[in-house]
């Protein structure tokens, strides 16, 4: 791939732009400084270099991001900031979506892509991806409100009980629930159904995949292929 190409794909700008960088001296492709924009690069494990910073080729830009409180899963948030303004510009450049949404005071794993098929596949009512939520409550947690929770609570405007495919008592007031479709408000709706009421909720894991130990609320990394395969998706 032409060496402008490549950097216009990852988000550096337009064409006259990243030629621009080039022939500045600002790129090198695996440690060398590359004035040529015409330079056809191999980008097998390509690790390319732009004013001193990293990136690794990525065909597509798929990400793990620990969202914080105070953020919206919208390109064009209402009331409070994108949580997309978390990432660097080059990758927002790249059309990057969340896939699915976690409300604004929600926190936890967000999964992040340009790739529209693997959007399709985690958002699909059809697979069941699982995805797990520790869900702080109001009144303490008791083997009532796990049972209702996996038998199933009616919702508004749902047609028939919707249940959990998995609900534990992770502390006095904190419930670790499992689910299996993508409801709006779902864990809050079915919580209150059942009696009790959400006053904190983070997401702890999507498929198999959980959110990295290493990561602090705020911060993202590249999904891998062991990620991948833990979504159960591959390319």
């Amino acid at each position: 791939m032409q060496l402008e190409r490549l950097l216009q794909k990852h988000g550096f700008g337009t064409r006259k732009g990243c030629r621009s960088l080039i022939r500045n001296e600002r790129v090198a492709v695996n440690g060398q400084i590359c004035d040529d924009p015409f330079a056809e690069i191999d980008t097998t494990g390509l690790i390319f270099t732009v004013d001193g910073v990293d990136w690794p080729y990525a065909e597509f830009a798929s990400l793990l991001l620990y969202k914080p409180a105070g953020y919206e899963c919208s390109r064009k948030p209402v009331h409070h900031p994108s949580v997309l303004t978390l990432l660097p510009v080059q990758l927002r450049e790249r059309d990057v979506q969340p896939i699915g949404r976690l409300d604004e005071d929600t926190t936890g794993l967000l999964l992040i892509t340009d790739d529209g098929q693997l959007n399709h596949v985690l958002s699909s009512a059809k697979r069941k991806v699982p995805k797990v939520y520790l869900a702080t409550t109001k009144h303490p947690v008791d083997q009532a409100l796990i049972d209702q929770l996996l038998a199933g609570v009616l919702l508004t405007d749902e047609p028939e009980p919707i249940a959990a495919a998995a609900a534990e008592k992770a502390g006095d007031n904190l419930l670790r629930l499992t689910l299996t479709s993508g409801k709006y408000h779902q864990v809050k709706r079915m919580v209150a159904a059942a009696g009790n009421r959400v006053e904190a909720l983070h997401r702890e894991a999507v498929g198999d995949l959980s959110l990295s130990a290493d990561l602090k609320p705020g911060e993202w990394r590249w999904l891998t292929a062991d990620d991948l395969q833990k979504l159960g998706y591959s390319a």
